[in-house]
């Protein structure tokens, strides 16, 4: 073999080794690094100083507008309608007395003109037999009687005269009332709902003739949730000590209307285990105001205030751990954790009345497995005002969720 061939051959394999030997070298002369202390910094937390605040809260709910009183008018007498009033039309409204409907009273003025006939003859029996009893009393004292019977003195006969005429009278009274009630008119002021009868038609006694709605007062019933009842006083007089506001979206604009409570149902739902209180508006129809009209049927919300405003700790719903205790920060940076008395929670806030003080510094952020002592460091912005956590007023959802 040629020595050409053979560094051809031997040659990568020399080159290798010769790197094998120079990385061995490097490796066993390389110094070891030098070795750093650990410094270990303390937990890093969000703390803000919180205060008491008066609150009171708002408890929502929601539902139907109706009217207090609705009625389906009834004819009291037969007969064909002869007359309908221009404003007995669905969605007029009529006033207390208005006649919205006539019927024939041809017949009922005949009874009439017979039962004060009647009347007069009975009238005229009785002052007869009045005279005739005077008459017959003359003339027992003629004849020296101490005691006349009293069939002498016609004393029968008066009794049945004077009971024809408290009959008469009745049928008159009663033909009167008859032929009053062939004009159909309305019970209170109201907005016309329904009419069942038209002109020209026969109508029988019982028959319904139209359904009004009072448009005096409306009425709200809202659900409340057995949790949220302790925040209402239904012990007081509601409609002097509850105020209520209805919202709801008009024309694309919201508008609100001033109601009252007025009472209590008493009982919860079986079914939705609720319980339902009752607001009223007095003249939901009145134009005059600067509301529009608030109309039956309408679905509102509510905003119920409570009675009583509190001194309570509002803090973010997540700085409230599971045994009902939080975590504040002391002077010299370090935790403790505190117990609490929570008067509410809800999906985004607790309302905590004992176990702070004011100007206490409460921790914001998580911290993992705290304890006693632990030792934090704060953020640059924890000495600073936490963000507006306390409005004066809150508001309870139907589901127990701040508005």
């Amino acid at each position: 073999m040629s020595t050409r061939r053979l560094l051809k051959i031997m040659g990568p394999l020399i080159v290798i080794v010769l790197a094998l030997a120079i990385a061995g070298v490097m490796i066993f002369t390389k110094s070891a690094p030098e070795k750093m202390p650990m410094e270990t910094k303390p937990i890093l937390v969000e703390a803000h100083p919180v205060y008491r605040t008066d609150t009171q809260f708002i408890v929502h709910s929601q539902g139907n507008v109706s009217p207090k009183n609705q009625t389906r008018l009834s004819s009291q007498v037969s007969g064909n309608v002869v007359q309908i009033a221009p404003t007995f039309e669905v969605g007029n409204r009529v006033q207390k007395g208005d006649v919205l409907a006539v019927l024939e009273q041809e017949d009922y003025e005949t009874e009439l003109r017979l039962a004060e006939a009647e009347l007069a003859r009975a009238e005229a029996a009785l002052d007869e037999e009045i005279a005739r009893g005077r008459v017959a009393e003359t003339q027992w004292r003629s004849v020296n009687t101490p005691v006349p019977p009293e069939l002498g003195l016609r004393k029968p006969q008066l009794a049945m005269e004077q009971a024809n005429v408290k009959g008469a009278k009745a049928k008159y009274a009663m033909a009167k009332r008859n032929l009053a009630r062939t004009e159909l008119r309305a019970p209170y002021n109201a907005i016309v709902v329904e009419r069942a009868i038209d002109f020209g038609q026969f109508v029988p006694i019982g028959a319904q003739v139209g359904t009004l709605y009072s448009t005096d007062i409306a009425e709200i019933r809202l659900p409340i949730i057995e949790s949220e009842l302790p925040f209402i006083n239904l012990q007081s007089d509601l409609s002097h000590s509850t105020a209520i506001v209805l919202k709801a979206e008009v024309a694309g604009s919201l508008q609100q209307w001033p109601a009252r409570l007025v009472r209590s149902e008493g009982v919860f739902d079986a079914s939705s285990r609720v319980m339902y209180l009752v607001a009223q508006v007095d003249v939901p129809y009145n134009t005059a105001r600067h509301n529009p009209i608030l109309r039956f049927g309408q679905f509102v919300e509510a905003d119920i205030f409570g009675n009583d405003t509190q001194s309570l700790f509002v803090l973010p719903r997540h700085v409230l751990r599971l045994d009902n205790t939080v975590l504040t920060v002391s002077d010299n940076n370090q935790i403790e954790i505190q117990p609490v008395d929570v008067v509410r929670t809800t999906a985004t806030q607790v309302f905590i009345k004992d176990g702070l003080s004011d100007g206490q510094d409460v921790v914001f952020s998580v911290v993992p497995n705290p304890y006693n002592g632990m030792a934090v460091r704060r953020s640059d912005d924890s000495q600073s005002t936490p963000p507006s956590e306390n409005p004066i007023t809150q508001t309870l959802g139907a589901d127990g969720v701040v508005q």
